[in-house]
């Protein structure tokens, strides 16, 4: 492990700093060409205002030896590996590594976001079982949060499918949340690809959702929101995809519930109403082309 990587390991199992602490700490020894910080020195260059306690005691903690011996318990693509993504590279505060159960090699396919209601409705689950399956025999994997509803629908329609699916989520991979999804959560780690940021034993917290929103956005060329209300993390990721300059796609519903009210008015604010997986194809690059013919 060089300097520059094991620094980068360092900082995810550090506690008491965030990503954006952890990225700056991170661009300074690249730019300097130093790594061997001491715990002052990191608190003047992250500007770090939390509890400085925490981050010390951490500090002092993440010997070679320990961060070796916990790295050798998992697998990891680390920001520096040929086999980071390169989508996930543009984003603001990329995730420093990527922590891995399945098959890596998903993450070298086109692929597209599918996301919404955790309480989905009847409706969801025919859009999807129409949509899913076309978008598999296009080679498309399907990236998805591994929780309840249409989460949990695409993932499972694309395994039925004969296809590739991709679960993001935000604890370590020793941890299953929720526990609906747990049968899933284990084939997927066995036969799919589910990705993580965070090492494990780290348990689910409130602010892990955006943070793994922001990698199912930059991970995949596209995000289609299907059953979304008009405050839903699902419209985290349909923005955070925008922010990336990737398309965004939104399937209309009914207009009484409110369930369809956020991608209602996703397609207000310029998101492409879709209504059949050609109008999704034809916004992907690989596609485009061909739609484009006469």
């Amino acid at each position: 492990m060089d300097q520059v990587e094991e620094l980068l390991y360092k900082l995810i199992y550090c506690e008491g700093l965030g990503i954006v602490g952890k990225w700056r700490l991170l661009h300074f020894a690249m730019k300097f060409e130093y790594t061997d910080f001491n715990i002052d020195e990191v608190i003047k260059i992250t500007n770090t205002s939390g509890n400085k306690g925490v981050l010390k005691e951490s500090w002092q903690r993440l010997t070679t030896e320990w961060l070796q011996e916990k790295r050798n318990r998992q697998k990891s693509v680390s920001f520096f590996s040929e086999r980071y993504p390169e989508s996930l590279k543009n984003i603001p505060q990329p995730p420093l590594a990527l922590f891995y159960e399945g098959n890596i090699d998903f993450l070298e396919y086109p692929s597209i976001a599918m996301v919404g209601a955790r309480l989905a409705t009847p409706y969801a689950s025919q859009v999807l079982y129409q949509f899913i399956p076309k978008l598999v025999l296009e080679n498309l994997v399907i990236v998805s949060g591994l929780a309840k509803g249409v989460d949990r629908l695409s993932h499972e329609l694309a395994i039925l499918a004969g296809g590739k699916t991709i679960g993001v989520i935000g604890c370590g991979l020793d941890r299953c949340y929720p526990k609906e999804v747990s049968y899933l959560f284990q084939e997927m780690k066995q036969k799919q690809l589910v990705l993580s940021e965070y090492p494990l034993g780290t348990p689910i917290k409130k602010h892990h959702f955006p943070m793994r929103n922001r990698i199912i956005a930059g991970l995949t060329q596209g995000t289609c929101v299907i059953e979304a209300k008009e405050r839903s993390g699902s419209l985290i990721t349909a923005q955070l995809a925008l922010d990336n300059g990737k398309e965004v796609f939104a399937i209309p519903g009914e207009i009484l519930s409110g369930q369809s009210s956020g991608c209602h008015r996703l397609i207000q604010d310029g998101a492409k109403c879709v209504y059949r997986m050609e109008d999704i194809l034809a916004e992907l690059p690989q596609y485009r082309l061909d739609f484009l013919k006469p």
